[in-house]
């Protein structure tokens, strides 16, 4: 390595780390936010060490706040389902896309490519008045539903299983599997590294969502917890020192996610195209 390349790559890694500490330090606010009084919040500073540490926040937002659990556990259960949806018709509308030659399927493949082009903002007018005709206002399935298969992620599945090896597929055929037996005993568990990058995109999207909840949830013990955090503000005062608490919570489900799928991330990213 000569000493120009090494320079550089010195270079590189300390505008990494001090990047990383950049974006690092508004969380690690956060984080001693969430064990501070309002008090010292609202005094200003960015003291990172809280002068009275205190665990009353958490203490309040789990016993004094009767639908807190509530809210943390409808978000759970949306941002799963959504994903375990997502991980089925996705694959299975990626797949056939990939390998299924039918009247229509190219138009198809491209009206799949024009709606990854349309803001989503512009379809939530549409879908909320679809779920109130149905009459699935302040129902899981108002959120769940609109949000089961996302043209983005078909896309993606669809560029893995283009790249994926015919010839274990051939094989399969050769040893008297059908068409979802390969799918689903041949395919699906190989399509590992694409299938944990499209869980935590859509976890993550999921249990952030903040729109849809709030248009289509009213009652208070439907809210998920990212609608829910604004009852800790009012008129005239916002009760920062419980919202700092509640967003950590908050985070932790995405991190776990994270943590766990990420040994397959990056390699998922690589196979799928996604850029």
């Amino acid at each position: 390595m000569t000493f120009r390349s090494s320079l550089w790559r010195t270079v590189l890694y300390v505008v990494l780390v001090a990047y990383a500490c950049i974006t690092f330090i508004p969380f690690l606010w956060a984080l001693s936010a969430s064990f501070k009084t309002l008090e010292e919040i609202v005094q200003g500073g960015i003291r990172i060490i809280p002068q009275h540490f205190t665990l009353e926040n958490y203490r309040t937002i789990f016993i004094q706040e009767p639908y807190f659990l509530r809210w943390f556990l409808n978000s759970a259960f949306i941002a799963v389902s959504v994903t375990l949806f997502n991980l089925l018709f996705n694959s299975m509308a990626g797949y056939a896309l990939a390998r299924i030659r039918f009247p229509g399927s190219t138009l198809m493949f491209y009206s799949i490519l024009a709606m990854i082009m349309v803001p989503g903002q512009l379809t939530i007018i549409p879908t909320y008045l679809i779920v109130k005709y149905f009459g699935w206002l302040n129902s899981y399935q108002a959120i769940i539903v609109p949000m089961a298969a996302q043209a983005t992620y078909i896309f993606m599945m669809r560029q893995f299983f283009v790249n994926f090896p015919r010839e274990l597929e051939e094989a399969a055929y050769i040893d008297g599997l059908r068409r979802s037996g390969v799918f689903f005993r041949v395919v699906l568990p190989l399509a590992k590294p694409a299938l944990a990058a499209q869980t935590i995109f859509i976890f993550m999207g999921a249990w952030n969502e903040f729109l849809k909840p709030l248009m289509m949830m009213s009652e208070k013990a439907m809210f998920t917890l990212s609608i829910g955090l604004n009852t800790f503000k009012s008129n005239y005062i916002s009760f920062w020192n419980y919202i700092m608490a509640a967003s950590i919570i908050m985070t932790v489900p995405a991190l776990i996610i994270y943590i766990i799928f990420n040994r397959h991330f990056v390699k998922g990213v690589t196979f799928t195209g996604i850029k």
